[in-house]
């Protein structure tokens, strides 16, 4: 199947690229259109805002963490039911992994998937200087298709009809939309980004108001007609492995604390014989019945650390599961969540599981950022020593310390980090708990995600 899709590129960072990629996926429903979305990147936040605006669930496409295999995998098979594909890009067109390679990037799965691109631009103060960004970008990479330019931040109608001419009259790709300055809507945004979506935030009135804001200005038309013209897929679609029976319960920690969980993730353990049994750290006073393992994922600790410590009950129902030698993996606010407890800014401490012997404190200024490659250092849940695994960081909170040797807990992984290449020890683990910072993209590496099912099997389960 030859299904529609563009991609919604930027010149940069901040040029507008989510708003407008929700109002153009809000346009698309109401004509009648199932939307499928993807995200480029490892960000878990603006996928949850695309899922909500399309009603479906939306893909993360990362090349460096995915690699091209996978990526083809995961497209082919969200858009099987699908009327077109909307992709949001990530930062600008051609920023990715590598200053000097399209590795990463936007481009890079646009090139992947012949998809073509649709590029935004902030407008403001250029009129013809447009023309000489324009070109720059599509020149910059021959095999990208530019279906056209949205030009945001217009200052007129008048405007906008000079940003049109002087793409046209310098032969570059159309304007196909524009949008006046400060028409659209503010999305709510905090610490790590946008803040994760609900309906509080991104209400169906707001999702209403994005749309109308760029309904006038833009080509819907013109867009689909760009989508429509996309090749049939060069490479034969990935076949998903076919599914094994259910025989493995897998508690995942869900709800305003807990949410950071790559789809294709969750897929691939249930397609390995998971069922995944969904429980609240904040609400549940216990833990769900005959569980094999448990499963805490990244979110926001730090923003409901009071009502994770005042929940007792379940806190002593997870220590027992340890006792038991229960296996736990936990990624980053989940690594939070098993710590001795977690520090504010401002110096108040919350106790937490209390099963890594080390506090976590959170910092006014960001930690962590980027791609991390981990090669596991010794037999771990996810796999055997030596081999590797890709993902990324991003936290604000750090250790107290390290936990010691001879308190039985030891690093597992050998972490990489891409942009300044350093390597640190890290993936603390004891007997069958596992607890990081990186939230690892492990459906593209499947023998890890079998090592993890196989380790599950071992486990007996509560009662």
């Amino acid at each position: 199947m030859n299904i529609p899709r563009i991609v919604i590129a930027g010149t940069q960072s901040g040029v507008g690229k989510t708003s407008l990629t929700l109002g153009l996926v809000t346009l698309l429903r109401r004509r009648g259109l199932r939307v499928q979305t993807f995200k480029v990147g490892p960000d878990y936040l603006d996928p949850g805002y695309l899922a909500l605006a399309s009603g479906r669930t939306c893909y993360n496409l990362d090349g460096w963490m995915m690699g091209c295999a996978h990526v083809e995998s995961v497209f082919h098979r969200a858009t099987a039911d699908a009327d077109i594909a909307v992709i949001e890009g990530v930062m600008g067109l051609f920023d990715g992994a590598d200053p000097a390679s399209s590795e990463g990037s936007t481009a890079e799965i646009a090139r992947w998937l012949d998809a073509p691109v649709l590029l935004v631009a902030n407008a403001h103060g250029m009129a013809r200087s447009l023309a000489a960004v324009v070109h720059g970008y599509a020149s910059f990479d021959p095999q990208l298709r530019m279906a056209g330019v949205i030009a945001n931040r217009c200052g007129s109608q008048r405007h906008a009809r000079w940003l049109s001419d002087s793409l046209k009259a310098a032969k570059l790709p159309p304007l196909l939309g524009y949008v006046e300055r400060d028409s659209l809507p503010e999305l709510p945004s905090r610490h790590l980004g946008l803040v994760t979506a609900d309906t509080s935030n991104l209400s169906p009135a707001l999702l209403d108001h994005l749309a109308n804001a760029i309904e006038t200005g833009l080509s819907v038309n013109a867009i689909m007609e760009s989508a429509q013209k996309a090749p049939p897929p060069s490479a034969i679609p990935i076949v998903a492995p076919s599914a094994t029976p259910t025989r493995y319960t897998l508690g995942i920690a869900r709800d305003e604390a807990f949410h950071f969980y790559y789809p294709d993730n969750l897929q691939a353990l249930e397609q390995a014989g998971c069922e995944l049994v969904p429980f609240s750290p904040m609400k549940d006073a216990a833990l769900p019945r005959n569980l094999n393992g448990l499963y805490f994922g990244g979110g926001y600790p730090e923003e409901h650390a009071a009502a994770l410590a005042a929940n007792q009950s379940l806190l002593q129902e997870i220590r027992w599961f340890a006792a038991d030698d229960g296996l736990i993996y936990a990624e980053c606010g989940g690594l939070m969540y098993l710590a001795q407890g977690i520090e504010t800014t401002s110096g108040t401490r919350h106790a937490m599981l209390g099963l890594l012997p080390a506090w976590t404190r959170m910092c006014q200024r960001r930690k962590s950022l980027g791609y991390v490659e981990v090669t596991l250092s010794r037999d771990s849940l996810l796999g055997k020593c030596g081999e590797r695994l890709r993902g990324h960081e991003f936290h604000y909170s750090e250790l107290i310390g390290s936990p010691a040797a001879d308190s039985g807990w030891q690093t597992a992984y050998e972490m990489r980090h891409r942009q300044s290449d350093t390597v640190v020890a890290e993936g603390f683990q004891r007997g069958r708990v596992l607890a990081s910072y990186a939230h690892l993209h492990f459906a593209s590496r499947l023998e890890a995600v079998r090592h993890f099912v196989a380790k599950l099997a071992e486990n007996r389960q509560t009662s």
